[in-house]
């Protein structure tokens, strides 16, 4: 019984503190790239999704035709999600 509780507690404790990082991550497509390049990804790469950095690989292959304050976004941000 006791060996029951003390699992428990232990497996609650490790849920409570991962729970925030969880919490805590931005949905694909609403980070400050995506602000800053929403229409640079329109015209650009109007074909691809948000998930695990394909918006980003996008707009770092086409660099040379995106906005100043896209091109400010991608240099001054990391790589996001690549899972």
């Amino acid at each position: 019984m006791m060996r029951i509780s003390i699992f428990t507690a232990a497996a609650l404790a490790i849920g409570l503190v991962a729970a925030p990082a969880y919490a805590q991550r931005p949905e694909p497509g609403t980070g400050p790239v995506a602000a800053a390049c929403q229409q640079d990804i329109e015209k650009l790469c109007a074909n691809t999704t948000h998930e695990r950095g394909a918006a980003r690989d996008c707009l770092e292959k086409n660099k040379a035709k995106v906005s100043a304050a896209c091109a400010h976004a991608l240099d001054t941000t990391g790589g996001g999600r690549r899972r």
